[in-house]
C-alpha cells in the first residue's frame, strides 16, 4: 500500500477549501492530522508550481490576513482572486467568523 506525504495531505485538503471561503494555515495543519505544522502548511504551498490549479489563495494566517508582504504582488494577486470569489475585506482583513471554511 501506498502511503500519502504530508504534502500530498496538505495539497487533498486545500483542495476541498470551497470558493468564497477561507482556511488558516493551522487549521489545514489540524485538518492534516498534523497540529504543529502550520508553517510546513505554508512551505509547502510556496513549492507549488505557477500554474497550479489548487486554490492555495483560500489559505490565510491566523489573523485573517494574507501572509505576503502587503503591496507585494503575490499579495495583490492573492487579494485579487480572494475577491473574485465574493470575500470582501475590511482593510486587509477578512473575516473568520463570516468566511472560515
Amino acid at each position: 500500500m501506498n502511503q500519502l506525504t504530508l504534502n500530498e495531505i496538505i495539497w487533498q485538503v486545500v483542495a476541498l477549501i470551497p470558493e468564497g471561503k477561507v482556511a488558516t494555515y493551522g487549521q489545514i495543519a489540524i485538518l492534516c492530522g498534523y497540529p504543529s505544522h502550520a508553517r510546513y502548511v505554508g512551505t509547502t504551498l510556496k513549492q507549488l508550481p505557477d500554474d497550479s490549479e489548487l486554490p492555495w489563495h483560500r489559505v490565510i494566517n491566523a489573523k485573517g490576513e494574507i501572509a505576503f508582504p502587503v503591496g507585494s504582488a503575490a499579495f495583490q494577486r492573492q487579494k485579487s482572486l480572494l475577491q473574485t470569489e465574493g470575500i470582501e475585506f475590511n482593510g486587509n482583513k477578512i473575516n473568520l467568523s463570516k468566511y472560515r471554511w
